[in-house]
């Protein structure tokens, strides 16, 4: 019996940070470790070692010494390949949503960009990049679209933290492009949907690989 409870306890605790990871409330070359996870979830080591184990495996986080577990900082190659990914999945997600959003869907996601738009102007970052992240998520939601969701998910393990790094340091309008989108949304139309997607997310690339390099010098 022992067993089978551990089990379900470390999938929890995978999905946790998992959520952190996805969400930037986890920065890029954030010490993880094994005691204050268990302490922060309140729960023992054994489980948490497990979930962290799945991490490492994933590559959402990386191991550099046998007790230094911290999130990866991407490479600008690695950067740019996934840049390069989600403006295609992403292109996906919003023109399939654009071209079946209801008005509760458009009503949701004007509700997200309040949100963010709130805390980018009380510089509430961790707050501002979440809710960048169930922005992009939704679409895929409202696309009805669950593998690429799950797709998105993986990607954003790696990308997210990077990204909620950046975000308070963007000079950069970070919502126009999804003010865009709700538009594309309203008016059901696809394509300028995905323009307005892939413009968001390449129009980080010259910020995010400076911030990569800032990063490179810790």
């Amino acid at each position: 019996m022992e067993e089978i409870s551990k089990d379900p306890l470390g999938h929890i605790i995978y999905g946790r940070v998992c959520d952190d990871l996805v969400s930037g409330r986890l920065r890029p070359n954030q010490k993880i470790t094994i005691r204050g996870l268990a302490n922060v979830l309140g729960t023992s080591s054994t489980p948490v070692r497990d979930a962290v184990q799945r991490l490492l495996q994933d590559n959402a986080l990386e191991q550099r010494s046998v007790r230094d577990v911290r999130v990866p900082v991407l490479t600008k190659q690695q950067y740019l390949e996934i840049a390069s990914v989600r403006v295609e999945l992403e292109g996906l997600a919003a023109a399939t949503a654009a071209g079946s959003a209801q008005g509760k869907d458009v009503t949701r996601l004007k509700r997200i960009i309040a949100r963010n738009e709130e805390a980018i102007a009380t510089e509430r970052w961790p707050l501002a990049a979440e809710m960048n992240q169930k922005f992009h998520f939704a679409l895929a939601e409202i696309a009805n679209m669950p593998i690429l969701r799950d797709v998105l998910s993986r990607l954003w393990l790696r990308m997210g933290p990077l990204i909620a790094g950046y975000y308070g340091t963007a000079q950069e309008d970070m919502v126009q492009h999804h003010h865009a989108i709700v538009t594309a949304c309203r008016s059901r139309d696809p394509e300028a949907a995905r323009a307005a997607m892939q413009a968001d997310i390449e129009g980080a690339r010259e910020g995010i690989t400076d911030y990569l390099k800032a990063l490179a010098k810790i």
